[in-house]
């Protein structure tokens, strides 16, 4: 009981200390740096507006740092903007630009080195190397941000967010444009992505790999060189995403290579070349999706096995399914497919005949790009009608034997 008093008081003793110092061309303090040294741990500094040219700003204490109308810290292209080394620190209401670009020392508009409890919240970070990259961190927050840049190769910029070797961490309604990826987990551990808008990056809306135990919820993906890539990684949870427009050569609105364990469920995807492309995927559920309007609903792998794919929407796509193999490892049940043209004798709502989703056409396109010239000519439209009462080429039991009559309303 002594002790636990005596660790309340201490607290309370930290907290009455504290003081508030002011920044600005009203106050005697000018410099954001020079009210860093006089700070203490849990002190708040308040920045006016204006502009601040003050190089790499290190804050090395358990201090918040708060901005008023947007102060513009400027990195004059020469440097990281903030570095943070200190656990429990808050950075929040400022316009960060212009740090350094340098690939070999990945300069960085917020940078969080090795440390818990940090917190980076509505700020605005333009024309950054990187924008936030958390090194190491634990129980980071890293909220309602704006991060824009101006790349056009992706050897020449770096990504939005950026999280390496850390876990807890929270990156929630951040908007992301023009890095080379959006966002980027390595090596990331229960974390949670949430209600971020990740667009027109260079590569990918999102990209993770070796990060397990993590959930990414309600974000959208849209116009992204390749949408989203998900690599070695197991006990993924992805619901409610909007995966949109990711077109081009080896495009796709979600990748999903080398992942086991996991679960999709209520995501939206919607033009993209393909969907959902899988390579090397295991016991992976993908439940109550909308694909529409894609070259390719899904393209699965003949190396994914014991992948469940069930009570989706097929709507629109020129492909709704695609493999390159013969063995079929996976299975379909209680989708919609619009392309189905079987009849229902019960009104029990489920097709009396099951359901090849596979197409002729599509497997000789897998083999045979070209023949793409010779989609919705007469003899594609007779060989395709001639597979699905006889099938001879594409495998017998790549098949959803519940066909629903009815898109589900999701």
């Amino acid at each position: 009981m002594r002790i636990i008093f005596l660790a309340y008081f201490l607290t309370l003793s930290v907290l009455c200390q504290a003081k508030t110092i002011l920044v600005g061309k009203n106050h005697p303090l000018k410099s954001i740096k020079a009210a860093i040294a006089q700070s203490s741990d849990g002190d708040t500094i308040v920045v006016q507006s204006g502009t601040y040219k003050e190089g790499r700003i290190l804050i090395n204490k358990q201090i918040t740092l708060i901005g008023k109308h947007f102060p513009i810290l400027d990195g004059e292209n020469k440097s990281e903007v903030i570095s943070i080394n200190a656990d429990n620190v808050v950075v929040k209401g400022f316009k960060i630009q212009n740090s350094g670009h340098a690939a070999l020392e990945d300069p960085c508009g917020i940078r969080v080195y090795d440390k818990s409890n940090v917190t980076v919240e509505n700020n605005i970070l333009d024309n950054n190397f990187f924008g936030i990259y958390i090194q190491n961190g634990k129980n980071c927050i890293i909220k309602n941000n704006t991060i824009k840049a101006y790349g056009k190769e992706e050897q020449l910029i770096g990504n939005g967010i950026h999280c390496w070797k850390s876990e807890n961490l929270q990156i929630i309604a951040n908007k992301i444009s023009g890095h080379r990826d959006g966002i980027y987990f390595e090596f990331v551990t229960n974390s949670v992505i949430w209600r971020n808008i990740s667009s027109n990056n260079i590569r990918y809306g999102l990209h993770f790999m070796f990060s397990n135990d993590d959930s990414y919820i309600t974000n959208v993906f849209k116009n992204n060189g390749a949408g989203v890539a998900v690599m070695f990684t197991k006990n993924v949870k992805m619901f409610n995403n909007y995966f949109e427009e990711n077109w081009g050569d080896s495009a796709y609105g979600l990748l999903l290579k080398e992942i086991a364990d996991s679960y999709i469920f209520n995501n939206r995807f919607s033009k993209n070349t393909s969907g959902i492309y899988m390579e090397g995927t295991s016991r992976i559920k993908v439940e109550k999706n909308v694909f529409e309007s894609n070259g390719w609903g899904m393209k699965i792998q003949a190396s994914c096995m014991e992948n469940e794919i069930v009570n989706n929407n097929y709507l629109k796509n020129t492909f709704d399914i695609s493999t390159n193999g013969s063995l079929v490892l996976n299975t379909f049940n209680s989708n919609y497919w619009d392309k189905y043209e079987g009849y229902d004798l019960d009104k029990n709502g489920i097709g009396d005949v099951p359901y090849h989703p596979l197409s002729l056409f599509a497997v000789l396109t897998e083999t045979n790009p070209s023949a793409m010239l010779l989609y919705r000519s007469f003899m594609i439209t007779l060989l395709d009608k001639s597979e699905k009462v006889l099938p001879s080429i594409t495998p017998d039991n790549f098949i959803d034997n519940s066909p629903l009559m009815k898109s589900l309303p999701l």
